[in-house]
C-alpha cells in the first residue's frame, strides 16, 4: 500500500458503504447548475423560439412579436424571463402604426398607449414602461440606504479572527473568564394554550376535555396520519402521560382504554385551519409576520463586553410530545411546558434583569463569568441540560470552531508518530494496552465515535467504545462486519478489511466477552481520551474524526476537480468529495418520501429542455436544409414521442392563458397603487387571443411534423448559437438529476458544518472560480467569516 493510502481513513481504501455514483460526461462548458428553485423549464417562455440580439421586447407576448406583419415566426428565444410573463408575450410584435408602441424599458418591456389608460403624468415619465414610472427617485434612494446598511451592519461585525492576529488574544485563551459584561433579554416563552373546544369521541361518544387535556390530546392528534401515531410505543407512552394529566381535574371523563378513543374530529379540525391559512392573502400573512417579529425583536440580539451579537434559539421549546430519533424507547412522551421558575439566566452583575412572565418569577440570576450559555433549564423527558447560546455566527462560536479546526490540523504533525505507537501495542501482550490500541485503530481508520455505555432508559446507541459482540462479525481471512445504531439512532453498515493483527484482536476479545458483552471490556471512553490527550494535547476521538473528515475532503477535491471543468461539473465534484466525508461518517439519512417524485419532475424539465431544443433544430432545418445530415443536428430528441409532444404543447397553453391573466391583474394593481386608472378588459382578451395563434401555429407545425417557415431576422449562427446554450442547459440538467440521486441517502450538512474545515472550501472556491454562495448558504457564510480570509493556495 503506497504512502497516499496509508493517509485515507480504511474506510475510503476499502469494502465501504455502497452508494451510487453515476458517470457524468465531462463535456464543453455548462452554466451555472440549476437549484430546486429553478423555474421549471416546461414554463419557460423559451418553449419554442429564438429571440434575436436586437430585439428588446422580451416582456412583451410572444404571439404579439411573431404576428406582425412581417410574421416573425422563425425567431426563437433561448433564454427564459421572468415566470408571470406569459410565453405568449414574447412571441408577437404589434405594428407600431398600429399601437404606438413605446420600447424603452432596458429589459425590453413595450407599452402600447393605446393599450393603456391615460396618465396625468409629464411627457417624459409617460414615455417609460410600466415597469420604470415612478421608480428612479425610489431606486436612488434605495441604493442610498443599502449603502448605508451594509456599512452599519460592517461596523457592527466583530472581527475578532482580526484581533487575534494583531496580538490581542488574552481573553480568547483564557479558559476561566469568558466575558467582562453580559446583557440580554432572557428567552421567549410560548404563547399559553388556547382551547378550540371542538370534542373528540370516547366509545362512540363526544367528551368535553379540561383545557390542559385537550392540549395533550391535540398534541397526538396533530399527528394522527403520521408514522409516529402508529408506533404502539409512541402510543403507549402518549397514553400513560396523557391518563395522568386527566387524573388532574375531576370534571374530565374516566378514559381506561386507548382503542375506543377517536381524535379525528380534532385532526379535522387541523387540516381545515391548514386550508384556511393557505388561503390567506399576502396582507394577513405579512401582518402576521410583522406581529410575529416585534415579539422577537428584544430577543435576538445580546451584548457582550459592549458589542452586540445574535442570541441563537431563545425560545423556549413549546409542550409537546417526543419523538426521538430511530426506535427511541421514550417516544411519545409528553413534554411538559417549561415555567419561569425552571430558568436559570447569566448576566452581569451591574446588568438589568429582564422581566419575566406576569405571575411568575426566575429560578436564579448568576453571573457566571466562565460559561457562554445565556440560559438554562432541565427538561422533563431524558432529564437533560438545555441551553441557550449565542448563534453559530457569534465571536464565541467562530473562536471554538477555529481552535477545533486547527486542532484537527495539528494532528498532521503526531499522526504518523501515534499510529506507528497503537500499530505496535496491537501486539502488546496486556490486554487493556492491546485493546485500546485496536480502538484506537478503527477510530482512526473507520472515522468511529468513541462511544459511551446507555442506560435502560435511553436509545441503544453505540460508539466504538461500548461495541458489543453482536455488532461485529468476522469473515475470514481480514474482514469485519459492522452493524450498529450509532448516534441519532443512524444505523451503520460497513464491511472493511482491516490488518491481520486487528482481526484477530477482535476474534479474541469477542472470545473472551462472549454474547452480549463489550467487546472491549477493559476499555472506558474516558479512559481512551486520556491517552490520546497524552499522545498530543487536546487529542480526542472527535479530533480524529475531525481531521480525517478533512483530509479526506481536501484529497478528493484535489483529486476530482480539473480547472476546465463547468462550474456544473465542479459542484458535482465537491457535492462528490462532501459525499465521500459524510459516508465515513456515518451521517446517512433515509431517503424522502417526495424523492421519486423531484426525479420525475428534473425528467419533465429535462424534457422540457429537449422539446425547446428540437424547435431550434427544426429552425436550423429550415433556414439550411443541409443540416438535417450532419450530426448531432439530425438525431431524434431522446424521452419524446408525438403523444407526450401534444401533451406538452396543451399544458404550454393553458398555462399561458393563466399567465396572460396573472399578467393582466398585476399591471392593473400596479396602476392602481400608482393611481392610474385600469387597463381595459380589451387588453385581456388580445393577450388572449395572440395565445390562441400560438396554438393553432404549434397544432400546424405539429402536423407538418416541424416544418417551419422562416421570415424576420433568423440566421444559421444564432440558431446555432442558442443549440448550443441549449445543449449545456440539457447538461446542467443531467449533472443535477445525478447529483440529487447520489445524495438520496446522504445527509451532506453535518459534515459540512461540524466536520470539514471550511478554509478547504473557500480556498477551493477561489483556485476554481467558483461563487461561495454555491458551496454554503448565508447562515453558513455568517458562521464561517473567519474562515473567508485564506488564499487559493491554502490547504488543510
Amino acid at each position: 500500500m503506497s504512502d497516499s493510502e496509508d493517509d485515507l481513513p480504511l474506510a475510503q481504501r476499502a469494502v465501504q458503504i455502497k452508494t451510487t455514483a453515476s458517470p457524468v460526461h465531462r463535456g464543453s462548458p455548462v452554466p451555472l447548475r440549476m437549484s430546486e428553485d429553478t423555474p421549471d423549464p416546461s414554463q419557460a417562455h423559451t418553449s419554442v423560439y429564438i429571440k434575436t440580439e436586437e430585439d428588446s421586447d422580451d416582456d412583451m407576448p410572444l404571439a404579439m412579436r411573431s404576428n406582425n406583419n412581417a410574421k416573425r415566426s422563425a425567431t426563437i428565444k433561448s433564454e427564459s424571463d421572468e415566470e408571470d410573463i406569459p410565453l405568449s408575450k414574447k412571441r408577437k410584435k404589434l405594428s407600431l402604426k398600429k399601437t404606438k408602441v413605446k420600447r424603452e424599458d432596458e429589459s425590453g418591456l413595450a407599452t402600447s398607449k393605446r393599450s393603456r389608460a391615460p396618465s396625468s403624468s409629464s411627457d417624459e415619465e409617460d414615455a417609460k414602461p410600466l415597469s420604470k414610472r415612478g421608480k428612479i427617485k425610489k431606486e436612488e434612494k434605495t441604493k442610498k440606504t443599502s449603502k448605508v446598511k451594509k456599512e452599519e451592519n460592517e461596523e457592527e461585525i466583530y472581527k475578532w479572527w482580526e484581533a487575534s492576529s494583531s496580538g490581542d488574544k488574552q481573553q480568547e485563551q483564557d479558559e476561566t473568564t469568558k466575558w467582562m459584561t453580559l446583557q440580554h433579554n432572557g428567552v421567549l416563552f410560548p404563547p399559553d394554550y388556547e382551547p378550540h373546544g371542538v370534542k373528540m369521541k370516547y366509545d362512540g361518544k363526544p367528551i368535553t376535555l379540561s383545557p390542559e387535556a385537550e392540549e395533550v390530546a391535540s398534541f397526538f392528534a396533530a399527528l394522527l396520519e403520521s408514522d409516529h401515531a402508529k408506533n404502539p410505543t409512541f402510543q403507549k407512552n402518549f397514553f400513560r402521560d396523557w391518563k395522568d394529566v386527566l387524573k388532574k381535574d375531576p370534571r374530565n371523563p374516566k378514559i381506561t382504554s386507548f382503542e375506543k378513543c377517536d381524535f379525528r374530529p380534532i385532526w379535522e379540525k387541523f387540516e381545515k385551519d391548514k386550508e384556511k391559512k393557505k388561503q390567506m392573502t399576502k396582507e394577513e400573512k405579512l401582518r402576521i409576520k410583522e406581529e410575529r417579529t416585534k415579539i422577537e425583536e428584544p430577543f435576538i440580539h445580546a451584548y457582550v463586553d459592549g458589542r452586540k451579537e445574535k442570541v441563537g434559539n431563545f425560545r423556549i421549546e413549546p409542550p409537546g410530545l417526543f419523538r426521538g430519533r430511530g426506535d427511541h424507547p421514550k417516544t411519545g412522551t409528553l413534554k411538559q411546558r417549561v415555567a419561569p421558575e425552571q430558568v436559570t439566566l447569566n448576566l452581569s452583575k451591574d446588568a438589568k434583569i429582564p422581566k419575566p412572565p406576569k405571575g411568575h418569577k426566575w429560578a436564579d440570576v448568576v453571573n457566571d463569568q466562565t460559561a457562554t450559555w445565556l440560559a438554562t433549564w432541565k427538561e422533563n423527558v431524558n432529564g437533560t441540560i438545555k441551553y441557550v447560546f449565542l448563534a453559530q455566527s457569534s465571536a464565541w462560536k467562530g473562536q471554538s470552531d477555529m481552535q477545533k479546526f486547527d486542532k484537527a490540523r495539528d494532528l498532521k504533525k503526531y499522526v504518523k508518530q501515534i499510529r506507528k505507537d497503537y500499530t505496535k501495542e496491537l501486539y502488546d501482550k496486556e490486554m487493556a494496552k492491546r485493546q485500546r490500541a485496536t480502538a484506537m485503530y478503527l477510530i482512526d481508520r473507520l472515522a468511529l465515535r468513541a462511544g459511551n455505555e446507555k442506560g435502560d432508559d435511553e436509545a441503544d446507541t453505540v460508539g466504538c467504545c461500548s461495541l458489543r459482540y453482536e455488532h461485529i462479525q468476522l469473515e475470514p481471512p481480514h474482514t469485519l462486519h459492522f452493524d450498529f445504531l450509532g448516534k441519532d439512532s443512524i444505523r451503520y453498515q460497513n464491511s472493511v478489511q482491516v490488518e491481520t493483527q486487528v482481526y484477530k484482536n477482535i476474534k479474541l476479545f469477542k472470545k473472551q466477552v462472549g454474547p452480549g458483552s463489550m467487546i472491549f471490556d477493559r476499555l472506558t471512553t474516558t479512559g481512551l481520551n486520556k491517552h490520546l490527550n497524552s499522545c498530543m494535547p487536546g487529542l480526542s476521538a472527535k479530533v480524529f474524526r475531525t481531521y480525517n473528515a478533512s483530509h479526506t475532503f481536501q484529497q478528493q477535491l484535489d483529486k476530482l476537480t480539473h480547472k476546465d471543468d463547468s462550474l456544473p461539473d465542479k459542484m458535482l465534484s465537491f457535492n462528490r468529495a462532501n459525499r465521500d466525508v459524510a459516508v465515513l461518517c456515518n451521517h446517512q439519512r433515509s431517503a424522502s418520501k417526495s424523492h421519486g417524485q423531484m426525479m420525475e419532475r428534473l425528467q419533465d424539465r429535462t424534457r422540457a429542455l429537449k422539446y425547446q431544443r428540437m424547435k431550434l433544430r427544426h429552425t436550423l432545418f429550415a433556414l439550411e436544409p443541409s443540416y438535417k445530415k450532419k450530426s448531432p443536428y439530425n438525431e431524434l430528441e431522446s424521452d419524446m414521442d408525438d403523444e407526450w409532444i401534444a401533451n406538452h404543447e396543451t399544458e404550454l397553453i393553458v398555462k399561458e392563458r393563466e399567465k396572460a391573466r396573472i399578467k393582466f391583474e398585476k399591471q392593473n394593481e400596479k396602476l392602481k397603487s400608482e393611481g392610474e386608472r385600469p387597463l381595459p378588459e380589451s387588453h385581456l382578451k388580445e393577450s388572449l387571443k395572440l395565445v390562441d395563434e400560438m396554438e393553432a401555429r404549434l397544432i400546424k407545425e405539429r402536423k407538418k411534423k416541424g416544418v417551419i417557415e422562416i421570415k424576420g431576422k433568423a440566421t444559421t449562427e444564432r440558431v446555432l448559437n442558442n443549440i448550443e446554450k441549449m445543449d449545456q442547459r440539457i447538461a446542467a440538467m443531467k449533472i443535477q438529476a445525478t447529483d440529487k440521486e447520489e445524495n438520496k441517502e446522504i445527509a451532506l450538512g453535518t459534515s459540512k458544518m461540524n466536520y470539514i474545515d471550511p478554509r478547504i472550501s473557500f480556498a477551493w472556491c477561489q483556485k476554481y472560480d467558483v461563487p461561495v454562495q454555491k458551496v454554503f448558504n448565508k447562515t453558513l457564510l455568517e458562521k464561517f467569516r473567519w474562515a473567508q480570509e485564506v488564499n487559493a493556495k491554502w490547504t488543510f
